[in-house]
């Protein structure tokens, strides 16, 4: 007769006591940097389609854009973050911004980058999924110290701004848009690569968290 093995979890030790890491969790981290790289890489090509090209399909951009925020937000859904107010914050950006996505989409007779574009204020409502974005690179930089992550948190606001304004050659939007995409590509990439657990965190301080809000109820 074989003997089977058993599988006995590894106990880590947190701020508020030990935990151990389900499949779950494990499942959680691997479909959130799925999101991040399907994003990154639709983000990735739509950035190429428009600075490599001088005459780039922009109606093709309005799916890789749906792709991309869809992404976005399966990310936001998975993601670690300890703050429950911040997470959720995150999350409600991103609804704002997808909404508003949707609404120009189907109401204007041009593509969506093209409005975007052409209608700098557009982005005090599609702006929100980058503010979402926004968040998850800054927690990254904090977290783990991330180089790429630390370029792109000012990126974002420094091209989106700067665009609403007009206070942006059109060649220095480009350099910071190409530079963006291939940052977040190289994020992306690392996280695919990094060890689950970090991702996950230290479980006790989630149900120590979890523990103070049902106290307070």
């Amino acid at each position: 007769m074989t003997q089977q093995t058993v599988y006995v979890p590894e106990v880590y030790q947190g701020q508020f006591g030990e935990f151990t890491l389900t499949e779950g969790d494990r499942t959680g981290v691997i479909i959130y940097r799925t999101g991040l790289m399907v994003a990154a890489l639709s983000f990735a090509i739509g950035s190429a389609l428009v600075v490599l090209n001088n005459n780039p399909n922009f109606q093709l951009l309005t799916p890789l854009y749906a792709c991309f925020s869809l992404a976005l937000g399966v990310s936001l859904l998975t993601i670690h973050i300890y703050m429950a107010f911040l997470h959720r914050l995150l999350q409600v950006c991103w609804v704002i911004g997808s909404i508003t996505a949707v609404i120009l989409a189907l109401s204007s007779s041009t593509p969506l980058a093209v409005t975007i574009y052409t209608q700098p204020l557009t982005l005090l409502g599609v702006g929100f999924t980058f503010v979402a974005l926004t968040g998850i690179y800054f927690k990254e930089a904090f977290c783990f110290n991330r180089l790429e992550t630390k370029i792109l948190t000012p990126i974002v606001p420094v091209l989106l701004l700067g665009h609403m304004l007009g206070v942006l050659p059109t060649q220095g939007e480009q350099v910071l848009l190409g530079l963006w995409a291939i940052l977040f590509v190289v994020f992306a990439t690392r996280k695919a690569i990094q060890a689950i657990p970090p991702d996950i965190g230290d479980k006790s301080v989630f149900e120590y968290l979890k523990a103070q809000r049902l106290a307070k109820v």
